[in-house]
């Protein structure tokens, strides 16, 4: 009787919902080009002030090619190129870099200067200000250190709005770190009008469009998604967010991973569609792999979710422009 070959085990089906926009926005590539390109011009070593942009991937890439990222200035040795990172410095930075006579490259993402900016014009104004947003947070500390101290109060939820003393309430202003959770920083905008309704906001909202668009598309697929994936790192804001807004959509099994080696696989019995999605410094080459290694174990079907498409550029600094 003819030997039969036994049937290779078949894979459970699965559907990858593949949130668009994901990974990297228009500051943190620029960002990263800042880097590579200062390395290619001037040659290695170029120090960075913080992770050029939180995510281990991309660091440790840029370190292989010649980057050293530190944490003060005064890591960096007094004739060193140094690069400021995407979350933005506090004045004191380039105030410190100029007094060593260090040649510094800024790559500040451009959306953060605007609310450096707005910080400035308010402060000019008179108006005490209230920045919305993470105690500790980098970007928090460059924005908080454009001013003197005292004249910006940290807010991180609506009950700090309630322990808000106020002589003067008719000359006041709010700003937003930019990679906060739309729809909390609306409640606490919105208490923050309750209280003082005159308060000045910003002409055009804080929060910038990569953040929102993730989050938009995150809403997209988690309604479908019995488990949901963020790919990024966990000093990651954006990332950390996308992950609560799945878990705000009625998603228990959201996840924040640093890549397809991370995934507990035995978190995923009995699901049937996965929402994938991935911070704004996160690579897409990490977004490949966990789509592959979903391949290994499930018959995958990819449904990509866009909520819309994205064209933003920012233009380099002058010194690296070709």
């Amino acid at each position: 009787m003819p030997h039969r070959m036994s049937a290779a085990p078949t894979r459970p089906p699965l559907t990858l919902l593949l949130a668009a926009p994901r990974g990297f926005c228009a500051g943190v590539d620029r960002a990263i080009r800042i880097v590579e390109l200062a390395i290619e011009k001037f040659g290695a070593p170029i120090y960075v002030r913080h992770e050029i942009v939180h995510n281990r991937t991309v660091v440790e890439r840029l370190e292989k090619m010649g980057a050293v990222f530190v944490e003060e200035l005064s890591e960096a040795p007094p004739d060193a190129r140094v690069i400021f990172s995407a979350h933005g410095v506090p004045k004191a930075v380039p105030q410190e870099a100029k007094a060593r006579q260090l040649y510094y490259l800024d790559a500040t993402c451009p959306l953060v200067s605007k609310v450096h900016v707005e910080a400035e014009r308010h402060h000019q104004a008179g108006r005490r200000i209230f920045l919305i947003g993470h105690n500790g947070h980098p970007e928090v500390i460059g924005t908080m250190g454009q001013l003197p101290s005292g004249a910006v109060t940290l807010i991180e939820t609506i009950a700090d709005v309630e322990t808000i003393e106020m002589t003067d309430a008719r000359k006041l202003a709010y700003i937003t770190q930019t990679t906060l959770s739309v729809d909390d920083t609306a409640d606490i905008v919105a208490a923050l009008k309750r209280r003082f309704p005159d308060i000045a906001g910003p002409h055009k909202e804080d929060i910038c469009y990569a953040t929102t668009n993730r989050q938009d598309a995150m809403k997209a697929i988690a309604p479908q998604a019995d488990a949901v994936f963020v790919i990024g790192s966990a000093n990651s804001s954006n990332s950390q967010r996308l992950v609560e807004v799945a878990r705000k959509s009625g998603v228990d099994r959201a996840y924040l991973i640093d890549g397809a080696s991370y995934i507990d696989w035995s978190a995923l019995d009995g699901v049937k569609a996965v929402g994938l999605s991935a911070g704004a410094s996160a690579p897409e080459t990490l977004v490949d792999e966990v789509i592959a290694a979903f391949r290994e174990r499930y018959d995958v079907r990819v449904e990509e979710v866009r909520v819309t498409t994205e064209d933003v550029e920012f233009k380099l600094p002058r010194a690296l422009a070709t």
